[in-house]
């Protein structure tokens, strides 16, 4: 905790007063430009990875960056796509898989999640990424996650009326923990990058 305490005070001291500015405009404003889906991993943090500034991303995390597919009953993660696409109008959606994602490290390798029952059901929002992919190949099941999570978001209302309508678009990266390169998915699927 004595961490988290210094990097409170150095924020106020040192990063704070030179932003004030940014600060005070985003007292009254709240328009982030795209929706980050990504990892709940302590390694992965979209604003650096990104380069944004606080106020440019509206950013959901789940174990293994998952998005359910639509249902009418109310969740965290549906409310929060519905918010940031229908009521704050983010023009770009991203969901960010990473390498040595804990989660699908344990699919692939068919890891005990009986400990975990809340891991293991939710994990279970990954079965169609875990259909299409060879048994103990993670990296491969990272991407394959990224692009069944693309389609998840797009039974969403909010995501399927807005990219009808050319209002959003989806993306698909994927994070490499040793190198920092970022691969695009999407770049070569006009369906989904447009």
């Amino acid at each position: 905790m004595q961490d988290l305490t210094e990097g409170v005070a150095r924020f106020q001291r040192d990063v704070f007063p030179a932003k004030a500015e940014l600060f005070a405009h985003l007292a009254t404003h709240h328009t982030p430009h795209t929706l980050f889906i990504s990892c709940s991993d302590a390694r992965v943090v979209p604003e650096l990875i990104t380069g944004t500034e606080p106020g440019d991303l509206f950013v959901i995390r789940t174990a293994g960056n998952l998005v359910p597919a639509y249902t009418p009953e109310a969740d965290g993660v549906a409310a929060s796509i519905e918010y940031a696409v229908a009521a704050l109008g983010v023009k770009d959606i991203v969901v960010c898989g990473h390498s040595a994602c804990g989660a699908m490290t344990a699919l692939a390798q068919g890891h005990d999640l009986s400990g975990a029952p809340a891991v293991a059901a939710w994990l279970r929002h990954a079965d169609a990424s875990q259909a299409r992919t060879a048994a103990g190949d993670v990296p491969a099941l990272v991407r394959q996650n990224v692009l069944a999570q693309l389609a998840n978001l797009a039974t969403h209302p909010s995501v399927a009326r807005a990219l009808a309508e050319g209002r959003a678009a989806l993306h698909g990266w994927v994070y490499d923990i040793p190198t920092g390169r970022v691969e695009d998915l999407t770049a070569a699927t006009p369906a989904l990058a447009a």
